[in-house]
C-alpha cells in the first residue's frame, strides 16, 4: 500500500525526470514553429512532437469521444472500448460554423465539440482541426467544384468580403478553446485537406498554382496578423501525388507549413494498400526533411475493416517501415455501416489490442506521461498517478 508520503514522492520523481526531459527538448529543437508569434504551449507541442519522431507514432481518431458504433455524445470511446486508451490524437472539423451552424457537418453541437477539445487537452492529447468549408461563392458544400472559386476569394475578388466573414467566424470559435488556466489550446490546423484531388472546391482542377498559393497564405496571414490566433500548427495534407513536384506543385512556403501529409484510403488490395502508401511516404519524408518539417498521415482506415489481421499484417510494417512519420489518423466511427477503427466484438478488435501493444505505436496512455505542453503541464498530468 503507497502512503500518502510515498504518492508524493513518487509525483516529485515523475516531475523532475519530466523537466529534465523537457528542458533536453527545447535543446535539441531542430526548428520552430511557421508562426513566429506561437504561444508558449504551441513552441513545446511542436518541440515534443520532434522529439518524439521516430518514437512511436502517434495514433488518432476523427471525432473518437463525440460518437462511435452504436452510441453518440456519450461519455464513451470505441478506441478506448477496445484498448482501454484514448487515442493521442483527436480529430475534429469546422465545417459548419461559417454558415453559422449550431453544429458541426457530422451533426456535434460546436459546444460539445468544444468541451471534447478541451478534455483531450487536458489529459495531454492533441487536437487537429480539418475544415470542410462550404464554398464562399454559392454556399454550396465543400464539394461542389463546378466553379474557379479561389480567384474570387483572393483580395479583389467578387466573394473576397464574404470569404472574409467565413474566416471571422471560425476565428471567433477557435478563441474560445481555452486550457482550463485560460490560455489558447495549440491545435494542429488543416485547412483545405486532400488539395491535389479534384472533389473539393479548392482542389486542383479549380485554381492555378500560384493562385491556391496566394489563397493559402492569405488564409494563414489573416489568421495569424488580423485575428491573432497564434495557437495554431499549419498541416499542409494533400492527396495522391507521384512524385516530389507533384507534392510541392502547391506547397505555399516553409513559412506557411509545420507538418506536411497526405490522405490515403484502403480501398484497392491490401498489397496495393501498402505499396502506395510506402512509395508516398518515402517522397513524403525525404522532402519534408529537406524543408525541416514534420510528417503525417493526416487520414487513413479500412472501412469495415473486414480483414481480421489489418492491424499488425498490414497497417504495423507500414508505420515500423516508415517510423519517423508523427502520427497517423484514422477516420470516424459514425455508424456500424461505416467505421474505421474496431468496438468491441468487430472482427479485428483482437488484432487492435496487439496493434495497440505495439512500441512503435503511441495511444494516450503513453503520450501523457511526456507532458507535450510544457514543464508548467507536468502536475496537472502527474495527478492521477496511484489512484
Amino acid at each position: 500500500m503507497i502512503t500518502i508520503f510515498g504518492l508524493m514522492i513518487i509525483k516529485l520523481k515523475y516531475l523532475l525526470i519530466l523537466l529534465l526531459i523537457n528542458s533536453l527538448t527545447v535543446k535539441a529543437q531542430y526548428h520552430y514553429p511557421a508562426d513566429t508569434l506561437a504561444t508558449n504551449e504551441t513552441r513545446w507541442l511542436l518541440s515534443s512532437m520532434q522529439r518524439l519522431a521516430g518514437a512511436g507514432v502517434m495514433f488518432g481518431h476523427h471525432d473518437d469521444t463525440a460518437y462511435g458504433v452504436n452510441w453518440r455524445l456519450k461519455d464513451s470511446s470505441d478506441v478506448k472500448n477496445v484498448t482501454g486508451s484514448y487515442p493521442a490524437i483527436y480529430g475534429w472539423d469546422l465545417s459548419g460554423i461559417e454558415v453559422d451552424s449550431t453544429y458541426d457537418i457530422n451533426g456535434i453541437p460546436f459546444t460539445k465539440q468544444n468541451q471534447l477539445i478541451r478534455e483531450a487537452y487536458e489529459r495531454g492529447g492533441i487536437n487537429t482541426i480539418s475544415w470542410h468549408m462550404y464554398n464562399p461563392v454559392n454556399c454550396k458544400t465543400s464539394w461542389d467544384n463546378k466553379i474557379l472559386t479561389i480567384k474570387e476569394l483572393l483580395p479583389g475578388g467578387t466573394h473576397h468580403t464574404v470569404y472574409l466573414t467565413y474566416l471571422d467566424k471560425a476565428a471567433q470559435y477557435l478563441q474560445t478553446l481555452k486550457g482550463s488556466n485560460g490560455e489558447p489550446i495549440p491545435i494542429l490546423f488543416r485547412p483545405f485537406h486532400e488539395l491535389t484531388g479534384d472533389w473539393f472546391w479548392w482542389g486542383s482542377t479549380t485554381s492555378t498554382p500560384e493562385e491556391f498559393i496566394d489563397f493559402w497564405r492569405f488564409t494563414t496571414n489573416y489568421l495569424r496578423g488580423t485575428k491573432k490566433l497564434h495557437n495554431l500548427l499549419m498541416v499542409f495534407s494533400t492527396a495522391d501525388f507521384f512524385e516530389e513536384y507533384d507534392l510541392l506543385e502547391r506547397y505555399p512556403g516553409d513559412a506557411y507549413v509545420d507538418v506536411m501529409g497526405f490522405d490515403r484510403y484502403c480501398t484497392d488490395s491490401l498489397n496495393t494498400y501498402q505499396t502506395e502508401m510506402n512509395r508516398q511516404l518515402d517522397i513524403l519524408q525525404k522532402t519534408a526533411a529537406q524543408h525541416q518539417k514534420l510528417t503525417c498521415i493526416a487520414e487513413t482506415g479500412y472501412q469495415g475493416i473486414p480483414a481480421a489481421k489489418w492491424w499488425t499484417d498490414v497497417l504495423t510494417p507500414i508505420l515500423s517501415l516508415n517510423n519517423k512519420v508523427s502520427y497517423v489518423m484514422l477516420w470516424r466511427n459514425h455508424g456500424a455501416d461505416h467505421y474505421f477503427t474496431p468496438y468491441p466484438g468487430q472482427v479485428s478488435a483482437a488484432d487492435f489490442k496487439d496493434f495497440y501493444k505495439n512500441s512503435n505505436v503511441m495511444f494516450q496512455d503513453r503520450l501523457t506521461p511526456m507532458a507535450v505542453y510544457g514543464p508548467k503541464h507536468v502536475l496537472h498530468y502527474s495527478h492521477n498517478i496511484g489512484q
